[in-house]
């Protein structure tokens, strides 16, 4: 059986036509970034790249190519032997590398060999590379996107899940950048991903997506956390889509805060450190009050504080700045932070959208 080659390009278009999409890189260059869905059975480790990368840097090709290959087969070995047992003769792999060379053809031949419909990607994870940021270059002008935008706490973010929850088409971006999008905006026990796993993260959720229906989006500046979005979403967002206003009482949007953000009740000293971050735009003498409030543990005050006092300021100078027509767009209004006025406010939204 021949091995197949498979361009970029055709893996991209369809992800879905292969049983299974094997990544032979080290762990390291996995846990980077990987194709979607991919699973790790690497020819090298970590170390054993290292080593053999060495070797052919200090002494020659020759003498690295040997100890790979020994290195790589015995891994190899072992990776059919813990993974394919079960496997039936029409299961069809796709397996890469960096730039689909020696480490993926090495496995895709023992593939091959034993029967199994295998395919190699030509180009490897390199090449993928390349389609994927060209492809979140062209893309989001394919979308008709409808971005809810409102202060901090006015639930934008648990919206966009009901509207999701009644068959709408969204792309949270906060989800997949792991981030709420602020200085407080990292999720415990969740690191946020590379850049470049968050791009193939967009890349993904996009593909699925259909252009022919609206698409819901919160609205952001050009960076969640540490991660940047690419800049022809932005421009999509703050200059070819109409915006939905979401307010919420000042209230409701305090205690909403306190459900989101109710873990930093037992790590006042993390909180207080995040907030020395602000002491450049605020001055000390404000961070300080609101890092006092942390102490005494009056979490109520010190959100409506931070609130009244930096978000909304911040806020609604930055929404002037990207959406013009911010003060006159439709306006979405939420009672609360509970699961029946996001219900009743997507159905609403959904309705209008039908009309």
């Amino acid at each position: 059986m021949a091995l197949r080659n498979i361009t970029s390009a055709e893996a991209a278009a369809d992800l879905g036509l292969f049983d299974a999409i094997i990544d032979v890189r080290s762990p390291a260059e996995f846990e980077l970034d990987h194709l979607p869905g991919a699973v790790n059975w690497p020819v090298l480790d970590n170390e054993q790249r290292r080593t053999v990368g060495t070797l052919y840097v200090q002494t020659s090709a020759l003498e690295a190519r040997k100890l790979g290959a020994v290195i790589a087969a015995r891994n190899i070995a072992d990776h059919l032997e813990r993974w394919i047992a079960d496997k039936p003769r029409d299961w069809q792999p796709l397996v890469y590398c960096w730039r689909g060379g020696q480490r993926s053809g090495s496995l895709a031949w023992f593939l091959d060999q034993i029967g199994f419909r295998s395919a190699k990607l030509a180009g490897g994870y390199k090449g993928f590379r390349t389609v994927v940021r060209q492809d979140l270059v062209d893309g989001p002008a394919r979308f008709d996107f409808r971005v809810l935008a409102g202060r901090t706490g006015s639930g934008k973010t648990r919206l966009l899940q009901a509207l999701a929850a009644e068959g709408a088409q969204v792309l949270d971006l906060e989800a997949l950048a792991c981030h709420r999008g602020s200085v407080l905006g990292g999720i415990p026990g969740q690191p946020q991903p590379s850049q470049k796993h968050f791009d193939s993260l967009l890349w993904q959720a996009l593909r699925l997506l259909e252009p022919g229906r609206a698409v819901y989006v919160e609205s952001e500046s050009k960076k969640i956390g540490r991660l940047q979005i690419p800049d022809s979403l932005i421009e999509r967002m703050h200059h070819h889509s109409p915006v939905l206003r979401v307010e919420m009482p000042d209230a409701a949007r305090i205690e909403l805060l306190l459900e989101d953000y109710g873990y930093f009740a037992a790590d006042a000293a993390g909180f207080c450190a995040l907030l020395d971050g602000l002491i450049e735009l605020r001055g000390r003498e404000t961070v300080g009050r609101w890092q006092a409030m942390a102490r005494a543990g009056a979490w109520a005050e010190v959100f409506g504080a931070m609130m009244l006092e930096h978000y909304d300021p911040l806020y609604l100078r930055s929404i002037d700045r990207h959406f013009a027509g911010y003060a006159q767009a439709p306006e979405v209004l939420l009672a609360d932070g509970g699961a029946a006025a996001m219900r009743s406010a997507a159905r609403s939204l959904l309705a209008d959208d039908r009309d």
